[in-house]
């Protein structure tokens, strides 16, 4: 219990980085199923555009 209270700050610093990092996550996961780009800007114009979004 100690230790606990020593490092009380340390932990919900821990759990707060942790919890804006699965956020993010989740936001890329969701982005992804709705087909939009991580980059924001569209496949219009890139090269690789019919290789990494094909359509099945």
């Amino acid at each position: 219990m100690t230790w606990i209270l020593e490092n009380i700050a340390t932990i919900i610093i821990g759990a707060v980085l942790a919890a804006a990092v699965a956020g993010i996550i989740a936001g890329m996961v969701r982005n992804k199923k709705k087909g939009k780009s991580s980059c924001g800007c569209g496949c219009e114009n890139c090269a690789l555009g019919g290789r990494c979004h094909t359509k099945k």
